[in-house]
């Protein structure tokens, strides 16, 4: 029986024949596909202002480097995400901030954050985990009071909505990831969408080493000269990458519903089971992720079960203050945000992509529960 993959993209001729067209260009890198790219993709998500950058984790750091957090600062944010987003606080001596989540949802609790509050705190990320965009008015009502910077790690949220609310609204910058396993993809990649004009042209020089004019921008009958305005990164989109995200756009939504429509069948069958708790959702999820929990003690036995039956799944994720950086540099025990502790210990992602078909749902459920029914 043929194995069930955690992911499949569905890149195809369309992506191979914008890839040919650039690869046929003069410029691969930081030209005029990205730039392509940042005005298609600003569109769909209804925001003007869009940095290609090389990946979500530079695209965090530099966000906060662009927004003014520097050492010494504090930036609140949740355990219950990838390590990108702590991280990305470290970059600049900044102190990244834990509170616990939502044991629903696995998203940021808003009393948690505005507890959290102390005269150090300059920034507050929030994770749209799963897909499913957080609080986002209560979260930019509680920034706007305490004078903080929103910043949106969208890793999982291209497509989201809620309260009326879309994905990049809300936030002074939000970062998205086009990583290999994303409902959009280039294999590595991501995006920074921001509101302000001044903020977006700081993000345009720190992306290319803090210099004032790219090659492209540069590429006229004339030489022209750059200078270097400020301490920047390595870190431009490609062309080849923007080439391959393009016609992805067009059908972003298309293949949401299609990854609703397995979530909602997941639920259905996995609905009578005790042993199984399904994490919540509501609004327009992008469902990048459908994720349930076992009981505690025996995630790994039934990760086990699962691959020994031909399907594939993954941890999204052991929290963040559990690893053991974060529990040498900073002290933490497991019990300092238990409702992330507890979802990281007990968390498994299934598979879910638009291709995935009616019975492979129905084979992972059913691999699901003899796995489970094995450890009884």
């Amino acid at each position: 029986m043929d194995r069930i993959e955690f992911y499949k993209h569905d890149l195809g001729d369309a992506e191979i024949a914008s890839v040919a067209q650039t690869l046929r260009s003069l410029f691969l890198t930081l030209g005029p596909r990205v730039r392509e790219f940042e005005k298609a993709f600003g569109g769909f998500i209804g925001q003007e202002h869009v940095v290609g950058v090389s990946s979500c984790t530079m695209g965090l750091a530099m966000a906060l480097d662009a927004l003014g957090i520097a050492a010494g600062d504090e930036v609140i944010t949740t355990p219950m995400t990838f390590i990108s987003t702590p991280n990305a606080a470290l970059f600049h001596d900044a102190v990244p901030v834990f509170v616990d989540v939502d044991p629903r949802t696995g998203l940021i609790d808003p009393d948690a954050v505005l507890a959290a509050i102390t005269p150090r705190t300059r920034a507050v990320i929030v994770v749209h985990l799963y897909g499913q965009l957080a609080d986002m008015r209560r979260l930019r009502a509680i920034c706007d009071q305490h004078g903080l910077r929103l910043i949106e790690d969208a890793a999982h949220a291209t497509e989201a909505e809620r309260d009326g609310v879309r994905v990049a609204e809300l936030g002074d910058a939000t970062v998205f990831s086009f990583y290999a396993t994303k409902t959009m993809t280039s294999g590595d990649g991501g995006a920074i969408a921001v509101r302000s004009t001044p903020v977006f042209e700081k993000l345009q020089r720190l992306r290319n080493h803090g210099v004032s004019k790219d090659a492209a921008s540069r590429h006229t009958a004339r030489y022209a000269h750059w200078d270097m305005l400020e301490l920047g990164y390595k870190a431009a989109m490609t062309d080849i990458e923007a080439a391959l995200l393009l016609p992805q756009i067009d059908r972003l939504l298309y293949r949401r519903d299609l990854r609703q429509s397995r979530v909602e069948r997941y639920e259905r069958a996995l609905s009578s089971r005790s042993d199984v708790q399904v994490m919540s959702w509501s609004g327009r999820s992008s469902h990048h992720l459908f994720t349930v929990l076992v009981p505690l003690g025996q995630r790994d036995q039934v990760l086990d079960g699962l691959g020994e039956r031909g399907i594939g799944a993954a941890v999204n994720y052991r929290a963040v203050h559990t690893l053991k950086y974060y529990r040498e540099r900073f002290g933490y025990a497991r019990d300092a945000f238990p409702v992330a502790a507890d979802i990281g210990d007990r968390t498994i992602s299934l598979p879910l992509y638009a291709g995935l078909a009616d019975h492979e749902v129905d084979r992972v459920v059913s691999a699901l529960g003899e796995s489970l029914s094995a450890l009884r």
